[in-house]
């Protein structure tokens, strides 16, 4: 393996171990013998990739791909081995392809008619005849020898760029996996977080209003009546609740509430609940995928959304610092708190 390849695996081996390590199951108390459906999700869906499993299928195709690379690199060395064998055998016999070729041009067709003519017996005729023949078979010969190694010394290389493209191909794979789970994890906040328990992909969200042409975000005031209580909301905050609801999140929210500080007041946030009614901390797995998958929607499309932070299960987001642990008034495990600009 060589040195830069050697330097590439290493990273890439060290995190898709440690996504295995910390992909381990989660508590006994949090796992249900039978967890139910998720409202607002559709039971003839095809069931998704959880974060879990992808971690796991990366870690398979990261190990098959780094044996399928070890072999290969093995057969290109021998490859190489085997035109540098062929390439030598061809330097030893050029003399005699030089020394066929000199006889050739000395003793043409004609000239070996000549040579067969000037013998004055029969004996000599014949000996002449033989010694003829001989030459000619053994310059066959040679000459099928010279053949046999240019052509095993052609189908080395072409052996090796073979080799080589697959190479490439392996490490693309490679690359491409360890992408995948990292930007996975580095979106839902990894698998301590989550357990693993999170739908691999999300929806993606339409743009929200307010959106300027440079990407920063023009501030709304609270305008639209919410629908989830009395009091009124941003168009923004209004948008994301639609868009939320418009991914099949569909249980209880709450958004604007009177006093207090932060979003709430300004109608610039809401909190999504694990279940149909009211508040409760996740218990079962029903209840942690529903928040969990809230949590990568609204997070994988925060750019779209406009949004400020997320909450949930005792990790906080921001778009500029990432996951952070969390320890506020309320834990964050009974629902995904959610502000926009």
């Amino acid at each position: 393996m060589t040195a830069p390849l050697r330097r590439w695996l290493t990273p890439v081996a060290a995190v898709l171990t440690a996504l295995a390590v910390f992909a381990g199951p989660i508590p006994v108390s949090a796992t249900p013998t039978t967890p139910p459906q998720p409202s607002g999700h559709d039971e003839e869906d095809e069931e998704p990739e959880f974060l879990g499993e992808l971690i796991e299928v990366r870690n398979r195709e990261y190990v098959k791909a780094k044996s399928q690379l070890a072999e290969s690199e093995e057969r290109q060395v021998a490859l190489e081995k085997e035109i540098k064998k062929a390439e030598a055998e061809l330097k030893e016999l050029a003399p005699q392809v030089a020394e066929i070729a000199t006889q050739s041009y000395k003793t043409g067709r004609v000239g070996a008619i000549s040579t067969l003519l000037e013998a004055d017996t029969p004996d000599s005729f014949i000996a002449r005849a033989t010694a003829l023949d001989e030459l000619n078979r053994v310059n066959d010969q040679r000459i099928k020898e010279v053949n046999t190694v240019k052509v095993r010394a052609e189908q080395a290389k072409v052996g090796v760029d073979e080799e080589v493209r697959k190479q490439q191909k392996l490490e693309s794979d490679l690359e491409r996996g360890k992408l995948e789970a990292e930007k996975a994890l580095r979106l839902v906040g990894g698998t301590g977080l989550t357990g693993g328990l999170v739908d691999a992909e999300s929806p993606v969200a339409r743009v929200a209003p307010g959106r300027n042409s440079d990407g920063s975000w023009q501030s709304l005031g609270c305008t639209e009546n919410d629908p989830t209580t009395s009091g009124c909301i941003t168009a923004r905050t209004l948008h994301m609740y639609n868009e939320v609801k418009r991914a099949g999140f569909d249980r209880f929210v709450g958004c604007y509430r009177s006093g207090g500080p932060y979003e709430h007041p300004k109608g610039r946030a809401c909190d999504w609940s694990l279940q149909n009614s009211g508040f409760s901390p996740w218990y079962n797995n029903d209840m942690r995928i529903y928040g969990n998958n809230l949590t990568a929607f609204l997070v994988r499309n925060a750019d779209r959304l406009g949004i400020y932070y997320v909450i949930w299960n005792r990790q906080i987001w921001f778009p500029a610092s990432g996951w952070k642990s969390y320890s506020g008034p309320s834990n964050h495990t009974d629902h995904v708190h959610v502000s926009l600009l």
